[in-house]
């Protein structure tokens, strides 16, 4: 067996030096400060305001995780604060216990509610989604007024009050330090699990279910446990609601309310965790307002707020999708660039490596493997091998099945026949997902990468499946010393190839060619015994596709085993050890870039004839 890689022993590059400026910690002092003054400035009226946007910001923080960063949009948030004040208020009649008991019994209920929920809904895509969310938050708060136990449409009155030790929080100036430490608890936790392993795999599922399970991630299981999290801060906020009020009845909880933190996420910027606090306060401060204005104009000010919210929301889904935080974080941008975060990794174990085989050894053995789409057969019958350190090249013209084979390869798409090997196991009916937890580690034809996630995140994905730890661990910041581990694996593969010093770069300002090397190296962070490559040279320019070159000999140097689609002929023939040929989803022929450019079957393949033996290589298609 190879030895693992050694790393370079050079330390990752310093920041640039910035000009001194107020750090979070500052910033974080000045805000609580401010958070702890404020009962003291305001009236009670204020105080009240101020709870219910503390409570609205819960509800609109999870949203802004599970839409503005999952890409999941739900209607139905406000029924799962109307299961978590039922619960508690429920518990403290019936059952006579503590409110604080209520608390884990509402966040337990409310979590289980929306795992049946989820596994009901979230596999569905498109629009479905969306509407399915708007039936339960229609049918959950017509339970709450049809149980007789919850006291019906009446409700349910008369609840205790919160008490810590002699303490009453039975008003609202006392209630207001509890719900404010619930929110700076809340967005301490998001905060923390987006800049982690799970928050990685999160932000990756706008990229698509294909590239999670490229790097090992379930991408349902992710969206799973995002949406478990977002009720979960739900549920937290129903709580908080109960004792505030010390009442509760069905109609907080309704569709219209859920549109309403909806709102929220949206006027505050789903794109930003403080979007919450923003948009709940802009909401419920023009809520007030217009409850002051309308009487004034009609009298039916009730229907009228209804309209001039739908308008506002239709405004903002026209001219300012990313909401008003966006606005400030332009400006912030304009007056100061951000500052790179440090990597205090260097020091940080290095992440255990798998053992690769020793060179020579059949790594990938392909036997008749078929592939039909109704009564197409796009493959057929397909057999070939790969060696451990070697650069295997599959080649053929358009239409040839390259792209379907590698899918079939790789778990993308099941297999109508035939048998796939890695190192002797098989693994013709696995999925994506274990095949790349097997060490099968691949790119794309078309690049999928996230562009607003920096260079080193985007290749910190490619470590999932060598890292552990979930939501909780992660968002409690018990998962430090792993991360570490992730970020100095990240920042080696982009010294390696060659893209030292830029991690904090987003991946979506680079060109083409950067891109795709970017990829190779999320790749190699997953510590492949196969790195599959689907036309890693296409819309390349001359200059990157013979630095792209380079880098794949060095890699096959340092024993990595590669496997590579490319229409580029010049390109693959200078490149690989060996090629398999296919042709109308046949393999055509296997040898040497020698003997297949010199195979009349190939240039017939390719150019149409087989007169044309004798000339330096078959080129290229004229479309590739």
């Amino acid at each position: 067996m190879n030895s693992p890689l050694p790393e370079p022993s050079r330390g990752i590059a310093a920041a640039a030096p910035a000009p001194r400026r107020l750090g979070p910690p500052v910033v974080a002092l000045l805000l609580l400060a401010l958070v702890l003054a404020a009962p003291l400035a305001l009236g009670g009226f204020g105080v009240s305001l101020m709870n219910d946007m503390g409570i609205s910001a819960l509800v609109a923080l999870g949203l802004v995780l599970l839409t503005g960063v999952g890409g999941a949009t739900s209607f139905g948030q406000a029924a799962f604060v109307g299961i978590g004040a039922y619960a508690t208020a429920w518990l403290s009649t019936a059952g006579g216990c503590s409110p604080w008991l209520g608390l884990p019994f509402a966040l337990a209920l409310t979590g289980v509610a929306a795992c049946v929920i989820g596994l009901l809904t979230l596999r569905l895509g498109g629009h479905f989604l969306p509407l399915s969310t708007i039936a339960w938050g229609l049918s959950i708060p017509l339970i709450f007024g049809n149980m007789d136990a919850l006291g019906r449409y009446s409700g349910m009155a008369n609840l205790p009050a919160l008490h810590l030790g002699t303490l009453s929080l039975g008003n609202p100036r006392a209630m207001y330090y509890l719900i404010w430490a619930c929110v700076a608890f809340a967005l301490w936790f998001s905060h923390n699990l987006l800049r982690s392993r799970p928050g990685r795999a999160i932000r990756g599922l706008r990229g698509g279910s294909v590239l999670l399970a490229s790097v090992g991630a379930d991408a349902f299981a992710v969206r799973l446990g995002l949406f478990v999290v977002a009720a979960l801060f739900a549920g937290l906020a129903g709580w908080l609601y109960t004792y505030a009020n010390r009442f509760v009845s069905p109609s907080p909880f309704d569709l219209r309310a859920g549109i309403e933190y909806l709102l929220m996420a949206i006027l505050g910027g789903v794109g930003y965790l403080s979007g919450a606090l923003v948009g709940s306060g802009l909401v419920l401060l023009l809520k007030d307002l217009l409850q002051d204005l309308l009487p004034l104009l009609s009298g039916r000010a009730g229907q009228l707020d209804a309209v001039v919210f739908s308008a506002l929301f239709i405004a903002l889904l026209h001219y300012a999708r990313g909401g008003a935080m966006s606005f400030v974080a332009r400006g912030l941008r304009r007056w100061r660039a951000p500052r790179p975060a440090p990597l205090p990794v260097e020091q940080a174990p290095v992440l255990p490596r798998r053992a690769q085989p020793a060179r020579g050894e059949a790594l990938l053995e392909v036997q008749g493997v078929s592939k039909r789409f109704g009564g197409l057969l796009a493959v057929d019958a397909v057999s070939f091998e790969v060696r451990a350190g070697e650069i295997v090249g599959l080649i053929g013209p358009n239409g040839a099945g390259k792209s379907t084979m590698f899918n079939l390869l790789t778990g993308v798409l099941p297999k109508s026949a035939g048998r796939v090997r890695l190192l002797g196991r098989d693994i013709t009916a696995l999925s994506q997902r274990r095949i790349a937890r097997m060490g099968v580690a691949r790119t794309f034809q078309h690049v999928k990468l996230r562009p607003a996630m920096s260079l080193l995140d985007n290749v910190a994905l490619g470590t999932h499946a060598r890292t552990r730890g979930g939501l909780l661990a992660a968002g409690l910041r018990l998962d430090r010393a792993q991360e570490r581990q992730a970020l100095r694996e990240a920042a080696w593969q982009l010294r390696r190839v060659g893209l030292g010093g830029r991690e904090h770069e987003r991946a979506g300002t680079l060109p083409l060619g950067t891109q795709r090397v970017l990829e190779i190296a999320r790749a190699l962070a997953a510590d492949p015994l196969l790195l599959v490559l689907d036309e890693p040279a296409a819309g390349l320019r001359r200059q990157e596709r013979v630095a792209l070159g380079e880098l794949l000999r060095r890699l096959r140097d340092e024993g990595v085993t590669i496997l590579i689609v490319e229409h580029d002929m010049d390109f693959v023939m200078r490149l690989v050890d060996r090629l398999v040929v296919m042709n109308f989803g046949s393999r055509l022929l296997e040898g040497t870039p020698a003997q297949v450019r010199a195979d009349a079957s190939v240039q017939a393949a390719y150019l149409g004839s087989a007169d044309t033996a004798g000339t330096d290589a078959p080129r290229a298609p004229a479309t590739p």
